[in-house]
């Protein structure tokens, strides 16, 4: 097992990681590309709904859960995959699992602003 880096080193490859797992999933994932561009059109919206910032962070919060979600759904997929296609409870049961948190993510979404939106 090789070392573990620490301080700066550690958060500067974490940081890599992390840009090249998005850039990996906007690649390959359809649902992350539509997520995103249907995101940034809510975010378009923002400056005109004169809301609070409690409440824009809400509603930003809302969005970015559905990246999140996309993206760990997107990593039990491929780890399943990796593992291989054939049918197994399991591997159902975790992609399953997965969707279904990425489908309550997304739910949230119309709830949330509704709720924000439709408050005096």
């Amino acid at each position: 097992m090789r070392p573990k880096k620490t301080g700066i080193p550690r958060i500067i490859d974490a940081g890599r990681h992390s840009i090249e797992g998005l850039i990996a999933t906007w690649k390959e994932e359809a649902a992350f590309r539509q997520e995103c561009g249907l995101g940034l059109l809510f975010l378009a919206t923002l400056p005109f709904l004169h809301r609070s910032g409690l409440e824009n962070a809400v509603l930003v919060g809302s969005l970015a859960a559905v990246l999140i979600a996309e993206l760990l759904n997107t990593g039990v997929e491929k780890a399943i995959d990796r593992i291989g296609y054939d049918d197994h409870p399991l591997s159902k049961f975790a992609k399953d699992a997965g969707s279904a948190g990425v489908f309550i993510a997304l739910v949230n979404v119309p709830v949330t602003w509704g709720l924000i939106l439709l408050t005096p």
